[in-house]
């Protein structure tokens, strides 16, 4: 993990970042982590990255949970992906912690516009519907493993949610839930590596504060999204974070 000189640059790159990435969470109700880390990895080293993003996703998951209401009912449906996703979420983060995972961020993108591909011929994937039980073992944890390692758990979710069939709402809560367990195990983890202290506290909560806002304006807007628009921004956004993490790959490489 890097040692951080704050400095005007960096605290521009902070707010910005987490303002920008609290508004799309805020607006489709989860993607937080998924959209600050690449920003941040762009200027930080990934430990970093994601040391950066505990405190503020822990505090905008637990918003986002309780604003959407029914929590007893979301967590009897999805307590079991959560917890699959929190054990892969501890696996994912060992590797991370002990090993370069800059080529699994490329393997993400890959999978997701493999996924994209298939989608577009009408291929389906019939394990969630012939196999649910199986489909929510496999999806928990290749989620938790990849949440892991690269902060971004979101498009594993997105895939299972949307072959799955689930509402808005339902899609919205499950992804909150194992976002919620996976950054707990890492954050304990995190911790116990001695990848905590106490400037990256203070950090983390700054970049909570530079997103509060911009976190209920989007859940504002996300009113306005009917259910067709909202798997087209899904869709496009699973889209738009591959392009990203290929070109953070590429980025690596020079």
């Amino acid at each position: 993990m890097m040692f951080i000189q704050p400095n005007l640059s960096f605290f521009v790159i902070i707010i910005f970042s987490a303002f920008f990435a609290a508004m799309v969470h805020g607006t489709i109700g989860f993607g937080f982590p998924m959209v600050a880390t690449p920003l941040f990895a762009l200027f930080f080293d990934l430990q970093t990255a994601i040391a950066l993003t505990l405190i503020p996703t822990l505090a905008i998951n637990l918003v986002s949970i309780v604003s959407e209401g029914h929590f007893r009912e979301a967590l009897r449906n999805f307590l079991p992906l959560a917890l699959l996703a929190m054990t892969g979420s501890a696996l994912g983060t060992q590797l991370l912690l002990h090993s370069n995972s800059d080529i699994f961020k490329l393997f993400l993108a890959a999978a997701i516009f493999v996924y994209l591909g298939l989608d577009k011929i009408d291929i389906r994937i019939h394990l969630t519907t012939e196999h649910p039980q199986l489909a929510k073992v496999v999806f928990g944890l290749c989620a938790g493993v990849l949440g892991g390692l690269t902060n971004v758990m979101a498009p594993v979710l997105i895939m299972y949610s949307l072959e799955s069939g689930h509402s808005k709402a339902e899609t919205v809560q499950a992804a909150n839930l194992c976002f919620l367990f996976g950054k707990i195990v890492q954050s304990v983890l995190f911790f116990v590596n001695g990848k905590i202290h106490a400037d990256m506290l203070s950090l983390g909560t700054v970049v909570f504060l530079a997103a509060g806002g911009a976190l209920f304006l989007g859940m504002h807007i996300r009113q306005y999204f009917n259910d067709t628009t909202y798997r087209r921004l899904l869709r496009g956004l699973l889209f738009l974070l591959a392009l990203l993490l290929v070109v953070q790959f590429t980025v690596s490489l020079i």
